[in-house]
């Protein structure tokens, strides 16, 4: 009996530029869909830039209509400004899927590193250098790409755990 394939996609929330990656997962098989960033216009005004934001992602939404989402958590920086606005950023990370009507799970950025290098403190170049290694063929289009990728990839590790979880929480 073979494992359903699964789309997932893996969001790198980001003001300036929010990162997708897009992977199929059929029982232990990775394989790419796709990637890319959704930018926002940096004069533009808050409110503005999040749109931009939002209708990026629902756009990859309706081209890849994927199963699930998984979204990298926010880590708290010296700059509350800057923590807040990406904190912005990932609400929207967040909505866009769940408005859609995927099922969204999170991860720290250190277990996103430590599922795909092997290490929580691993650089973007072992991250994507990595992801080039665990999805041949990928036409990874930046950093952000990437990370979302791997983002997508952790979710594919981790899914069955994170909806135990779930069960167990309620």
């Amino acid at each position: 009996m073979s494992a359903k394939a699964i789309r997932i996609l893996g969001i790198d929330p980001g003001l300036r530029r929010t990162g997708w990656g897009v992977i199929v997962s059929e029982g232990n098989t990775l394989k790419f869909a796709g990637c890319g960033t959704v930018t926002s216009n940096p004069s533009a005004d808050l409110a503005t830039r999040l749109c931009e934001l939002h209708t990026g992602i629902l756009g990859v939404i309706r081209e890849f209509t994927p199963d699930e989402a998984a979204v990298e958590n926010t880590f708290v920086n010296r700059n509350g400004a800057a923590t807040l606005k990406l904190g912005q950023a990932r609400g929207i990370a967040l909505l866009a899927p769940a408005s859609s009507g995927l099922r969204v799970a999170e991860y720290a950025p250190n277990l996103v590193k430590k599922s795909v290098v092997g290490t929580g403190h691993a650089d973007k170049g072992q991250i994507r250098k990595m992801i080039s290694i665990l999805l041949p063929g990928a036409d990874i289009s930046g950093e952000d790409a990437a990370d979302a990728l791997a983002i997508a990839v952790t979710h594919a590790h981790h899914r069955i755990a994170h909806d135990l979880g779930r069960m167990v929480a309620s």
